[in-house]
């Protein structure tokens, strides 16, 4: 099962009920963080998870209200004798920017940090899942990201029960044909393919045609709508997303649901109607609250 904890959901300024960006997405033993606002580390105690967990931090970009959590959180991993290999992974110039934030705030750390600085394409990949990302439009260098569960090859279920258990079960998986009690058993006949299930995260971009493509097919799609349609120019101007063009993405790139987040505090007294914009277009719609579980 892949689970995903909303940590935080406001945009640049938090709110008495949002705390900037964070994501956490869970996946067997790996725990992905995606982007580290300021008081990301008291949203992990919140939900009640423990941030020594966590394997791998994605950065989206360098803007503070997506990073500012880091430095408190590294020191609290260490203070709490965190022994993993953190790895690191973001936009060019993470690695430089990193170890300057950590300059400002020093700590004594044994644990290991590996930087990954990426751009387009998968960028990590192991037997049962792997990560892709993609550049967007934010004035800095600015990712997005996907986490894709491979389908695995299975046997049929009404053919378990004729076949039992055995080596043969891993040749048919493998695509070889056997041979039971003197009768030839076709591969073809008793597997079948898992689909790929698809997280895409779209956070602060301009609109732009690297989107769609990218995010095509997602089970879920986590999409920033910092502005209403109203403000579209003003959208544009500082390079983010309308409630209306993530709801026309979504709905482009045949997503099965839209969480949105990273929501401006000037819609918080009029959420029902910030998210009415979107569910006219795509109905599969959700604003996403601090703490929110959604699995997959």
């Amino acid at each position: 099962m892949v689970g995903i904890t909303f940590l935080g959901t406001a945009d640049s300024i938090p709110s008495r009920d949002r705390n900037h960006t964070s994501i956490l997405l869970n996946f067997n033993e790996e725990n992905i963080l995606i982007d580290c606002g300021e008081g990301t580390q008291r949203q992990f105690r919140k939900a009640k998870l423990n941030p020594c967990k966590i394997t791998r931090i994605l950065i989206t970009h360098w803007h503070g209200d997506h990073v500012l959590g880091i430095p408190g959180l590294l020191s609290t991993l260490s203070l709490s004798g965190y022994s993993k290999t953190l790895n690191v992974y973001g936009p060019r110039g993470t690695e430089e920017k990193f170890w300057k934030s950590l300059e400002v705030f020093p700590f004594r750390r044994e644990y290991k940090i590996i930087f990954n600085e990426i751009s387009s394409g998968i960028f990590f990949e192991n037997e049962n899942f792997y990560l892709s990302a993609e550049e967007m439009e934010h004035g800095i260098p600015s990712l997005a990201y996907s986490f894709i569960e491979k389908g695995h090859i299975r046997i049929k279920p009404e053919k378990v029960k004729e076949l039992g258990s055995g080596r043969h079960l891993k040749d048919l998986k493998e695509g070889k044909d056997v041979v039971i009690n003197g009768k030839k058993i076709k591969s073809k006949n008793c597997i079948y393919k898992e689909e790929d299930k698809q997280v895409s995260i779209v956070l602060d971009t301009k609109l732009n045609s690297k989107i769609i493509p990218f995010v095509k097919n997602a089970n879920i799609l986590i999409g920033e709508a910092t502005f209403s349609s109203e403000l579209k120019k003003e959208a544009e101007e500082h390079m983010h997303l309308t409630v209306s063009q993530i709801a026309e993405i979504a709905k482009k790139a045949k997503a099965n649901k839209l969480i949105i987040t990273h929501i401006s505090s000037r819609y918080l007294k009029n959420l029902k109607s910030f998210l009415g914009e979107a569910k006219k277009i795509f109905p599969k719609s959700y604003l996403a609250k601090d703490l929110d579980f959604f699995s997959l």
